[in-house]
């Protein structure tokens, strides 16, 4: 759609779109031209995202629609595909022949007959009806939705803890084919995390999260944030406690990422369990010895604000425990990486920061560092800014803290750099 959508505006100028191939919505070339009970034809996308909006009347004539029904415009769609073949000589690309969507009676079918295979035990029948699953998945966002408001998430959970419980090894293809769709699928359900949270489905993750391939491990540590940020974090944490590995596996993701989306699932899964657990829990303690402060230090430092906001939670997180405060107060970086973090990326990521100062500054070296940075006058900057209460209170308990050191420490940073972000809206 994009592509159509930048091909009408380059075009305009040159050649004349006829008026019935736009989408009345859109005004842009329909690609999948569909009719309303109105007679009025609309692209699919547009007409499907106008009624899913709630809305219950016919965008252009305004009538009540009597029927949601969509009936594809075939003749229209093949006009508007020679008219593009006519028009090639000026750039113009041939819309492809779109896909009918999947309906709910296929969707519910295949369900059906996943749900027979996976109790006798036939892999390779559940293995074929999956990929029947993920190739309707790839072809559109509305087979995704579809495939999504039938239960499908519980079926596939309920069918991968079956066939992990049975012999993960023997069955491992099959298990990487349903992570790989139930990665798209959110939420999974209570019934759904249920199933994936079993001892026997967390052993197949955690095993795929550290010996699959790059989509296998993105497809385990999506799934696995998806039953961790939930209500029962707290008993999946204690199931995961006796799992060999899933510290080193998170860990590593960080360290060695392979993509952004795998490293904010593992960034936000490692604060799922280091959040439901005791101070001084051994989770929390490996982590720590694997020194994964000092790699969310490194990672935020050219974060984008998605990974920059989850890596601040984690370490604001770790910061509640005294040997993480210890550990933080040890990094040469992290003191530097804070203050450049506030008022640069977000309202929240400023709050996790401030939070995460407030925690560490009760070492005398550690202020007459923060003082060192500039953290003062960034301080005062957020008053003037304005910010939450409970943000507010720690500064204002921050600014008490380092006045005493202010006057008499030489500030290695620009004095104005602090106030050139007042300007600067959230």
């Amino acid at each position: 759609m994009k592509n159509n959508n930048r091909l009408c505006e380059d075009l305009d100028a040159e050649i004349n779109v006829p008026t019935p191939f736009r989408c009345p919505i859109s005004l842009d070339l329909m690609k999948d031209p569909v009719t309303l009970c109105t007679g009025i034809t609309y692209d699919r996308e547009n007409i499907e995202r106008w009624i899913e909006a709630g809305n219950e009347t016919c965008p252009f004539t305004k009538q009540v629609l009597e029927t949601f029904d969509l009936i594809p415009n075939h003749i229209l769609r093949r006009m508007i595909q020679d008219w593009c073949v006519q028009n090639r000589s000026l750039g113009v690309e041939r819309i492809p022949t779109p896909r009918i969507p999947v309906s709910q009676c296929e969707v519910s079918e295949v369900c059906s007959r996943i749900v027979g295979a996976t109790r006798r035990g036939d892999g390779k029948k559940c293995g074929e009806l999956v990929r029947k699953i993920k190739n309707w998945g790839k072809e559109s966002e509305r087979n995704k939705r579809c495939i999504m408001e039938n239960g499908t998430a519980c079926i596939l959970s309920a069918s991968f803890e079956s066939f992990a419980r049975d012999s993960f090894e023997k069955h491992i293809n099959l298990l990487v084919e349903i992570l790989s769709v139930l990665s798209w699928m959110s939420p999974l359900g209570k019934e759904g995390r249920s199933k994936l949270g079993t001892e026997s489905s967390l052993r197949c993750i955690i095993w795929l999260l550290r010996n699959g391939d790059l989509s296998g491990r993105q497809s385990a540590v999506l799934v696995l944030k998806e039953i961790l940020h939930s209500d029962e974090r707290r008993i999946i944490t204690n199931t995961l406690r006796a799992i060999e590995g899933v510290v080193e596996a998170l860990f590593f993701l960080i360290k060695e990422p392979i993509s952004p989306t795998a490293t904010k699932a593992s960034l936000m899964a490692i604060y799922c369990m280091i959040s439901s657990t005791t101070k001084n829990d051994m989770i929390t303690s490996r982590f720590l010895e694997m020194g994964l402060i000092g790699v969310i230090v490194e990672a935020i430092v050219e974060a984008d604000k998605s990974v920059c906001e989850k890596a601040l939670g984690v370490l604001d997180e770790i910061c509640n425990t005294e040997k993480g405060k210890e550990e933080a107060c040890n990094n040469a970086l992290i003191m530097a990486v804070l203050v450049r973090k506030v008022l640069r990326v977000s309202e929240w990521a400023t709050e996790l920061s401030v939070s995460i100062l407030w925690k560490l500054c009760d070492e005398e070296s550690v202020r007459i560092e923060a003082i060192q940075v500039g953290t003062f006058k960034k301080l005062l900057v957020i008053l003037q800014v304005g910010c939450g209460e409970s943000t507010k209170e720690k500064v204002k308990e921050l600014l008490k803290l380092l006045n005493v050191y202010n006057k008499r420490v030489d500030c290695c940073v620009d004095s104005s750099m602090g106030f050139k972000y007042l300007k600067k809206p959230f």
